[in-house]
């Protein structure tokens, strides 16, 4: 199963460019609150809140817009999504996002997008 993770070890300076990223990446805008990952605790460093691919989107999804995919990682049938927001209500750490114009919700895919633009190289995409 793929997922992002924090490296052991590292310090998040809270810069926020892991967000920026996500957000380009699923809704071509520089915009934090369309994040797939959080930080929390900005003042003096943050810590990554990440999709740990626990499935409760999944299971709140009435639907079945949100499947497991081979490697392990919930995806959102855009086809089959119907802007319900479930999913929203049911992610325990607030990381699915559907922003009031967006047409279907997003969620972490562990692309690694965000890895690639910490520059503490905090973030990685593992297998477990």
């Amino acid at each position: 199963m793929k997922k992002l993770s924090i490296k052991k070890g590292t310090t998040c300076m809270a810069c926020l460019q892991c967000m920026v990223a996500c957000s380009e990446v699923f809704y071509k805008e520089m915009d934090i609150n369309k994040s797939c990952i959080q930080i929390t605790g900005t003042e003096n460093g943050g810590e990554p809140v990440t999709c740990d691919q626990c499935g409760k989107c999944a299971e709140a999804c009435e639907f079945g817009a949100i499947t497991k995919n081979p490697k392990g990682v919930y995806m959102i049938n855009k086809k089959l999504c119907t802007s319900c927001g479930k999913c929203v209500d049911a992610c325990p750490y607030q990381l699915i996002v559907k922003p009031n114009e967006a047409s279907v919700a997003s969620k972490c895919i562990a692309c690694g997008i965000c890895a690639k633009a910490c520059p503490e190289g905090m973030l990685e995409i593992v297998d477990i």
